[in-house]
């Protein structure tokens, strides 16, 4: 365990005076996924807790607000939506550098892929049922008496997040790339008018965001609340679908050229019908803008990765190089869906 990203001494004492129930002494690991905010396995005789905390070293400004990932997770403890139960927020810096909460740790599995491969049919069904159930459940919860209404500014989404998506590209480019420059401005253009849907919108929402079940295919808790908001609904589960047309494998995660029947697997269009329905939604028009807005914003996220890791600061500083190269080819896919490409 790295000490420099997790000061383990001041850790214990910390959750010692603060933590109701806890005792030490404690173990710590660090999850391998991740590569914004830092996560750890925190271990004691008596529990298990998980940590997540800020990056160490010169951080974009709003980004790694693990404040508002406290907030809104505390705030959907008794929604439809699972998450783990929040338990204790630090925000001096001084205990370990930088800000850090600390949530149950739920005891599921993960999906690294939506392949789910090894996986029995009906298993993989009825796990995307439960991920496009519990989306919906997220965009019906009442901001209001949830007490997020104020989560995010009002106005449209989409400009919002064009503006502070290309604010915070231009700030950590390294390199001109004319596709993301053609993109940002082809989707300046193409956004659609505010048409007044105003929902609690997760931001990254894909399969391995989600934890099940270790014997079921119940969801435990949704999971990395970074780039939460209040938003437009839509934004999300473009998101889904925009994981599902990546290669399959490891770095991609996707279903591209997956025969999704065969593994019980639905469709794009099938996934966007069933979440309408439970929306009560006629259905979703200019979809391909949504599409293209979360290839655009995965590039900037992307790109922010690999300049933390030349400037020494990435959670996983080999893997955030390769991140680095497809910044590229995310722009160009994003510039497809808009029929530009």
């Amino acid at each position: 365990m790295d000490s420099a990203i997790l000061d383990l001494k001041r850790v214990d004492a910390y959750l010692g005076t603060h933590l109701k129930g806890y005792r030490g002494p404690l173990e710590a690991k660090k999850f391998e996924v991740g590569q914004s905010n830092p996560t750890f396995e925190l271990k004691t005789p008596e529990n298990s807790y998980v940590l997540r905390r800020k990056p160490p070293g010169v951080l974009l400004k709003s980004a790694h607000a693990v404040d508002r990932e406290f907030r809104v997770q505390s705030a959907l403890a008794d929604s439809d939506v699972p998450v783990p139960k929040m338990l204790l927020l630090c925000e001096d810096d001084d205990v370990i550098g930088s800000a850090f909460y600390v949530m149950e740790h739920l005891d599921g599995r993960t999906f690294l892929e939506p392949t789910m491969l090894g996986e029995r049919t009906e298993t993989r069904t009825a796990i995307i049922d439960e991920m496009n159930r519990v989306l919906a459940a997220l965009h019906k919860v009442d901001i209001d008496s949830v007490g997020l209404s104020d989560y995010g500014p009002p106005g449209s989404y989409f400009e919002r997040q064009i503006g502070r998506w290309t604010k915070q590209f231009r700030a950590s480019e390294t390199t001109q790339i004319p596709d993301m420059d053609a993109l940002i401005e082809a989707l300046t253009n193409a956004t659609p008018k505010d048409d007044g849907q105003r929902t609690l919108v997760h931001g990254d929402y894909r399969i391995d965001n989600l934890m099940f079940e270790k014997q079921g295919t119940r969801c435990l808790g949704v999971l990395d609340w970074e780039l939460s908001t209040i938003g437009h609904p839509f934004a999300d589960l473009a998101a889904v679908i925009m994981q599902w047309q990546m290669p399959p494998g490891k770095e991609g995660r996707g279903l591209a050229g997956i025969d999704r029947s065969s593994l019980g697997l639905p469709s794009d269009q099938a996934f966007i019908d069933q979440y309408c329905e439970r929306r009560d939604l006629p259905g979703i028009d200019n979809f391909g803008f949504y599409l293209a807005f979360n290839f655009f914003r995965m590039a900037a996220i992307l790109q922010g990765v690999y300049k933390r890791a030349l400037d020494g600061n990435a959670s996983d500083p080999k893997r955030a190089q390769i991140f680095g190269s497809y910044v590229p080819k995310f722009a160009q896919r994003g510039l497809t869906a808009l029929g530009r490409g």
